[in-house]
C-alpha cells in the first residue's frame, strides 16, 4: 500500500485523473476498476471517481508495488490494460505477430507503451506465462523489426534458448522472409534478381543503390516475382537474400518501379493522387528453412506460416493469388 497527500498544486481535479498522472505505469482500466473495488481510498473510506481532491488530503492506493516504478521501455507492458496481438502462431516458445502498419516495433526513443513488444509482454504477462518479477534478466523479446509503416510478421521468443536459437537462424538465412509489395508500373523482367551494394546515411536515415562496391556500401540482393498488374501498377512479391535498412523500397525504386505511398523512395504525386502516404509493403509470410540443428526448436523446420490477409492487396488486386 502506498499513501500520496494531495499537495496545492494537484488540488480541485477529479480522483481519476489525479491518480492517473501520479501512477502513470497504471493502466486506465485498472485505475476504474481499483476505484470501484475500494482499492483506492481518499481519507480512509472509498469513494467515486470524479470526486474532487482537496489540499492536504490522502490517498491510500493498494496496488502492487510495480505499478510505482519510474517509467521506461522496460516495464511499459505495465501500461497496457488489453493488450491487443493479432497472433499468426503461438506455441510454448515463440509467437508471430501480425503487425499492422503505423505500429512501432520498440519506442523511439522515448517512453511510449503502444508499442508492439510492450504487448506482447503484456499478453504473456497477464497469461501468466511470463513472471518478470522471478526472472533476473530475460523478457519476452522480438527476434526480427519492420518499419513503423511497414507491416507484416514479426517474431517473438516467449524463453531465454527460443531466442538464442531465432537469432542465430536469423543470421544464418535460416528463415526465409517474403514480403508482398505494391510498385508503379512494370518489373522488367517480370521476375529476376536484383543486386547491388547500399550505402546507408545514418543522418538522413536513408540507403543508397550502388552498382559498384565503395567504402560503407553493403552487398544487397532482393529476388522478386510480379503476380499481377493493372492499371499501372504490379502486385511483386520479393524475397530477401540480403537484410539490409530499406532494402526492398531502395531497390525497387532503383530499378525504376517504386513502391505506392514511399514517401522516401517514391513517387511523390504518384502517392498524392492515390492518396497513399505509407509505403504499400507487407512481410506476409515466414518460411522455417532449418538446414542445421534448432535444438528445442526443430519441431519448426519445414513450416510456413502467412497472414490471412493484407490490404492493399485486396484494394489494388481483388482477387489476386499469393
Amino acid at each position: 500500500m502506498k499513501e500520496l497527500t494531495v499537495k496545492k498544486n494537484d488540488a480541485n481535479q477529479r480522483l481519476d485523473r489525479f491518480v492517473a498522472k501520479a501512477v502513470p505505469l497504471l493502466p486506465e482500466s485498472l485505475l476504474q476498476k481499483y476505484i470501484r473495488l475500494k482499492r483506492i481510498k481518499l481519507n480512509g473510506k472509498g469513494v467515486k471517481r470524479d470526486t474532487r481532491v482537496s489540499e492536504g488530503d490522502v490517498l491510500s492506493l493498494y496496488i502492487n508495488d510495480e505499478f510505482f516504478e519510474k517509467p521506461h521501455e522496460d516495464n511499459s507492458y505495465l501500461r497496457v490494460g488489453s493488450p491487443k496481438v493479432d497472433i499468426v502462431y503461438e506455441d510454448e516458445n515463440i509467437l508471430l505477430a501480425d503487425k499492422k502498419p503505423g505500429v512501432l516495433c520498440h519506442s523511439a526513443g522515448q517512453w511510449d507503451y503502444n508499442t508492439l513488444i510492450a504487448h506482447i509482454q503484456a499478453y504473456a504477462y497477464q497469461k501468466g506465462e511470463w513472471r518478470p518479477r522471478e526472472e533476473n534478466s530475460f523478457a519476452p523479446a522480438l527476434c526480427n523489426r519492420i518499419d513503423r509503416n511497414t507491416g507484416g510478421i514479426v517474431i517473438a521468443a516467449k524463453n531465454a534458448e527460443a531466442l538464442r536459437v531465432m537469432n542465430e537462424k536469423i543470421a544464418a538465412r535460416e528463415i526465409e522472409k517474403y514480403y508482398l509489395c505494391v510498385v508503379s508500373g512494370r518489373p522488367k523482367p517480370p521476375e529476376g534478381k536484383l543486386e547491388g551494394f547500399l550505402f546507408k546515411d545514418a543522418a538522413k536515415n536513408r540507403v543508397y543503390v550502388r552498382s559498384k562496391p565503395e567504402p560503407g556500401a553493403r552487398t544487397a540482393v532482393t529476388y522478386y516475382k510480379t503476380l499481377a498488374s493493372r492499371s499501372g501498377l504490379s502486385l511483386v512479391e520479393c524475397r530477401l537474400g540480403t537484410g539490409r535498412t530499406h532494402q526492398i523500397r531502395a531497390q525497387m525504386a532503383a530499378a525504376g518501379t517504386p513502391l505506392l505511398g514511399d514517401g522516401k523512395y517514391g513517387d511523390g504525386r504518384r502517392n498524392r493522387d492515390a492518396g497513399e502516404s505509407g509505403q504499400l509493403l507487407y512481410s506476409y509470410r515466414v518460411d522455417f528453412d532449418f538446414k542445421t540443428d534448432a535444438g528445442a526448436l526443430n519441431y519448426l523446420k519445414g513450416r510456413s506460416f502467412r497472414v490471412s490477409k493484407v490490404d492493399f492487396a485486396d484494394k489494388y488486386f481483388p482477387g489476386a493469388k499469393f
